[in-house]
């Protein structure tokens, strides 16, 4: 649920720089059910069944979800700023896949979130007692108390400011536009050295 709140966020702030939602209906994206299933199925994981899958079918859905986001994004490659989205995602999938369809916590994120799981039940989250890769891991947290407490990775940090990045170029916000070049005393005196341009200015 904290990455869906990332990008309700991500897409808020679009209108605050001035650009216009509507405007994302022109990304030519390949492939978006896959995408769509990728999300629903991870929000169900976590979310609805988490708690009613045995281990090793949960992680097994797991890695499902990511390789159907992972095939969008190979689709979607020369989208700007897809690549960062999909690079966080793949940063993710690298600590997953090291701990057999578990995401890999730390254990001061997840006492800082207040994060329960069950010792048998599929958790796509958990401290492990030997984690590999756990820089890649849900390694940071949103304290317990505060909304939305759960932990992250670095992974999902790439993964939100990638989306950041799409969605503000996609909507020509003021964020994402090249700056115009302001007009010098040096663009000036390129144009009168062009043939048929004469300085006008009088000597003394």
């Amino acid at each position: 649920m904290i990455i869906v709140a990332g990008f309700i966020a991500v897409l808020a702030t679009v209108p605050l720089a001035g650009g216009s939602l509507s405007a994302m209906t022109r990304l030519r994206l390949r492939g978006a059910w896959l995408l769509i299933i990728a999300l629903v199925g991870q929000t169900l994981l976590v979310s609805v069944f988490e708690r009613q899958l045995s281990g090793w079918v949960g992680q097994a859905l797991h890695l499902a979800t990511y390789a159907l986001a992972a095939a969008f994004f190979v689709v979607n490659r020369r989208t700007r700023g897809l690549t960062a989205v999909g690079f966080g995602g793949l940063l993710n999938l690298v600590a997953i896949v090291a701990n057999g369809g578990v995401m890999p916590a730390s254990a001061w994120a997840v006492r800082t979130s207040g994060l329960v799981t069950s010792s048998t039940a599929f958790a796509n989250s958990r401290a492990l007692a030997h984690p590999r890769l756990l820089v890649f891991g849900d390694i940071f947290a949103v304290p317990s108390g505060w909304p939305l407490a759960n932990v992250f990775s670095i992974g999902d940090v790439v993964l939100l400011a990638g989306a950041f990045y799409t969605a503000h170029a996609a909507c020509g916000t003021r964020w994402a536009r090249t700056p115009a070049k302001a007009e010098t005393g040096e663009s000036a005196a390129t144009a009168d050295s062009k043939p048929g341009n004469v300085s006008t200015g009088a000597t003394r």
